[in-house]
This record gives C-alpha cells, structure tokens and sequence, in this order.
C-alpha cells in the first residue's frame, strides 16, 4: 500500500510517536510511506517527503511533529479542496492517517464523504475530541501544568500571594480541572461553568483566617470572564476560532482579586509550554498504539473512522460521528475536584 500521514492544528507531545508508528508498522509490511509537510496545507500544496525507517525511527522522544503543521482550513473553498482531492489521488494514496482535534478531523470527514480513504486519529492537549478518553498531547500537558504549580506554589507561599495560572482550554477544562487536582490548586475556573469570582474571593477569604497566606487560582483560557482589554483585536484562525491569548483572562482574574480582597496577586501564562517538551510515557504509548492500529485498519480496508481508547482498548468510531463536536470535563470529576475547595 502507499499511505500517507499528516499532522494538523496546534503541535502536542505524542505526535512523533504517533508518525514513528505509522511508518514502522507499514514499512514492516512492505508500504511505502509518504509525509505531508504543514498539515492539510502539505496536501493543498502537495509538499511531502518519502518516509523511510530512518527518517522516523529516532523521534520517539522529540517533541512537536516532524512533519510540521499549521491550521490551514482547505474547507474554505471548493478549489482548495479540489487541490487536496487531486493531489491525494496524484501521490496514488491507498489511505490517508489525519493525526489531529477537531478541525483536522473536521476536513479528514469531509474527505471521507467524498468517497477517499482516511482514517483519523485524535490528538489534542485539550482532550475535548468526543468518544476517546485519551488525545495524543493531554498527559504531558496535564504534567506540566503539574509541575508548574508545584513550583509556584514556593515562590507564593514565600510572598505571601495569591499567584493566578492561566492554562489552555477553550471550550473543555480537561487540563484546568484534571492539572488543578494534580498540583492541589486551590481553586479552579472552567470553561464548563459560569465564573462566580464572589465565591473565589469568599473561599481566599476562608483560607487566610484559617491561617493559609497563599493561594494557587487555576483559570482555563476559554472562561468567560468579560471582554478583551480595550484596543485589542482579537484575531481568528483559518477555523473561526478566536485566538484566546487575547483576552488575556488571567490577568484580569488576578486584577479582580487584587482589587475585591486588597492582596498582593501575580498572574502567570503557561502558554505554549503546556504544548512543549518530550511526551510523557503514557502519550508515547498512546501515540504508538494509535498509530499501528491505522495501519492495521488500513491493511484491513476500514475508513471513514477514528481509532479511539476506551480504557485500555482501542476501538473505532466513525469520523462524521466526532467532527465538530466537543467533549467536556466529566460531570461527576467537577464535582469530586470541588470537595477539595
């Protein structure tokens, strides 16, 4: 067979384990592999590169994707997709892996409509890509935020101050709830809720007669904590979607705080670090697990799907069942994490 496999959307830690699969597994079964370089603009432009074993076999634990990306939408238009479909046919692919969130899957299902082999896997630091439990990208960024928190917690306890952490998260606080939890944050904002910032100040209060004089506050990116800072434009990418550093949420969480409670409040932006790093054991076994069942489905004919983990099996759902929509943090987790506030 000659595969193809690109990555789309932001990068996250798990990837090159995920490319590493796909090519060892199909060059073990005598496939020719071939990389799509910058996501579904490497298929627009036709810019690709042949994989061989060396080429892939040394980037298990590298960080970001190999093969570059970028959040380019060929949807937009039908020459653009038309560019995508002759160029597909033209490299003669017999399957197509889509290693990404919703917006890469989103074109990967469009593609199936058409009548084109492909087959999705869900990577996203988020995790907000439905019927999966695991994305390639959440466990390092969940660790990171982790270890982030552990060492803010020092310089806070040393200043006596409410410290602000700002982490991603649009419409899923997946890494704001499940991070919180692991780094014993004090309080926490998600996407899922309505910020309620009388009941964040009520709790500080709490703490500090209770004899606490610090505090960690955990704010996902996508709470609706009012409008961006007056003069700023607030971009778009090729999906639609605001470019949330913009809103610039933590630092108007701390600005709050400061001014309700009068105490010294410092906002810190993890930011890209969150997306950064060698993957986590558990997203280089997850990348490599998803990647070899591709294959294995290819060989076997089945597209049109998604390879997906429930608990510790990989199953299949198909791609117009997911694209589009949005996973969000478990119901019955929100309220286990509040017991701890």
């Amino acid at each position: 067979m000659i595969l193809g496999v690109l990555t789309g959307g932001g990068d996250a830690p798990g990837l090159n384990p995920a490319i590493r699969a796909v090519a060892l597994s199909a060059l073990a079964q005598g496939d020719q592999v071939i990389g799509f370089l910058g996501g579904w603009k490497g298929v627009q432009e036709n810019d690709v590169v042949e994989i061989d074993r060396g080429w892939a076999e040394s980037i298990l634990d590298e960080g970001g994707t190999k093969l570059g990306t970028s959040r380019t939408n060929p949807m937009k238009s039908e020459s653009t997709m038309s560019a995508v479909i002759e160029n597909f046919r033209g490299n003669k692919l017999d399957a197509l892996v889509a290693i990404g969130g919703d917006d890469t899957l989103s074109v990967a299902a469009e593609l199936s409509r058409r009548g084109l082999p492909v087959i999705g896997l869900p990577k996203t630091m988020d995790n907000d890509v439905p019927e999966t439990d695991y994305c390639i990208g959440f466990d390092t960024a969940v660790n990171t935020v982790r270890d982030s928190l552990d060492k803010l917690r020092t310089t806070s306890r040393s200043h006596d101050r409410v410290m602000v952490v700002e982490v991603m998260g649009r419409d899923a606080g997946w890494v704001a709830g499940v991070g919180s939890m692991a780094g014993g944050a004090d309080w926490v904002m998600l996407p899922e809720e309505e910020p309620d910032v009388e009941a964040l100040c009520a709790h500080l209060t709490k703490l500090r007669e209770d004899g606490k004089t610090y505090a960690l506050v955990v704010i996902a990116e996508g709470v609706q904590l009012g409008t961006a800072p007056s003069g700023v434009d607030q971009k778009t990418d090729a999906f639609g979607h605001v470019q949330l550093a913009s809103k610039d949420v933590g630092a108007t969480l701390a600005g709050l705080i400061e001014e309700r409670l009068g105490w010294e409040t410092r906002s810190v932006v993890l930011g890209h670090l969150q997306r950064g790093g060698s993957p986590s054991a558990f997203d280089r076994v997850l990348g490599t697990r998803y990647g070899v069942a591709a294959v294995d489905h290819a060989h076997r004919g089945e597209f049109g799907i998604m390879v997906v983990m429930k608990g510790w099996q990989l199953r299949t759902v198909p791609l117009d069942q997911i694209a589009g929509k949005t996973k969000t943090l478990d119901p019955g987790f929100i309220a286990q994490l509040k017991q701890l506030f």
